[in-house]
């Protein structure tokens, strides 16, 4: 579904973020993005997306396939016109609106307007506690009911393809496990696509069927979960697992900066 092939990013002409990034989502699949923080992470994502631009960057090498179109100069309405819905980082939500009109601020490029009620309906399925809060302005809700509410706007828009930026930032753990639950419910439910960017990849790596790892702009790692899950080194480096020294993946691993197969 999706294909970014060796995408090199930069901000401001001068800091280069992305040093030759590719990676798949395959359809009706869960792709978690490891990586510690101002890795380049969340600058994928902008880049998939059509955000970059917006602040201040631009993609000066490679190219982003979406359903087998060069979406690279694609602005961000285009790109949710066309089924990618990116959450961003912090949840973004409209504070001084209704959590009922954030839901329906993410309906905003939809045609079908039929089925609006029928997919607030389910959203509150996923989400009942924002069914609770409906009238509430939304810069009054906790961080976790604000990031429920970024999924449920996302969801509005009737995506192929969800992005999310760190869904458990900022959050209580018992709600990030429900969180995390519910996106892999709405992902065997929709057949959703969903490419999640994580810090704490405990969690990611719960519900995800494939990740890869990223270091100084560069995927450094990726591979099957179970694969992943069962790596010394990333078990030590980002499970927190294991005894031995952490080691820095660019001092034990030749990178190939073009797309590899890990083992």
């Amino acid at each position: 579904m999706l294909k970014v092939n060796n995408i090199e990013a930069v901000y401001d002409r001068i800091i280069l973020a992305l040093k030759g990034v590719s990676l798949h989502v395959p359809e009706g699949k869960i792709v978690a993005l490891l990586g510690s923080n101002g890795a380049g992470k969340s600058t994928t994502l902008k880049c998939i997306s059509g955000l970059l631009a917006g602040e201040g960057g631009e993609i000066t090498d490679g190219q982003i396939e979406f359903l087998g179109k060069n979406t690279n100069a694609f602005t961000p309405d285009k790109m949710v016109r066309n089924g990618i819905f990116h959450c961003m980082e912090g949840r973004r939500v409209f504070p001084h609106l209704t959590v009922e009109e954030n839901l329906m601020a993410g309906a905003f490029t939809r045609k079908d307007r039929r089925n609006l009620s029928k997919d607030l309906e389910q959203i509150y399925e996923y989400f009942p506690r924002i069914k609770d809060l409906l009238g509430r302005h939304a810069g009054l809700l906790s961080g976790g009911e604000q990031q429920m509410l970024a999924i449920g706007r996302g969801l509005m828009a009737k995506p192929k393809l969800l992005l999310l930026d760190e869904p458990s930032l900022g959050i209580a753990p018992l709600l990030v496990e429900e969180i995390f639950k519910n996106i892999k419910q709405i992902n065997q439910d929709e057949g959703l696509s969903i490419l999640v960017v994580e810090q704490n990849a405990n969690v990611a790596l719960s519900i995800a069927d494939y990740g890869y790892i990223m270091e100084d702009g560069r995927i450094v790692m990726q591979g099957e979960v179970d694969s992943l899950l069962s790596n010394e080194e990333v078990r030590e480096h980002y499970l927190g697992i294991g005894k031995e020294e952490i080691t820095n993946y660019r001092e034990v691993k030749m990178y190939k900066r073009r797309q590899r197969t890990v083992w």
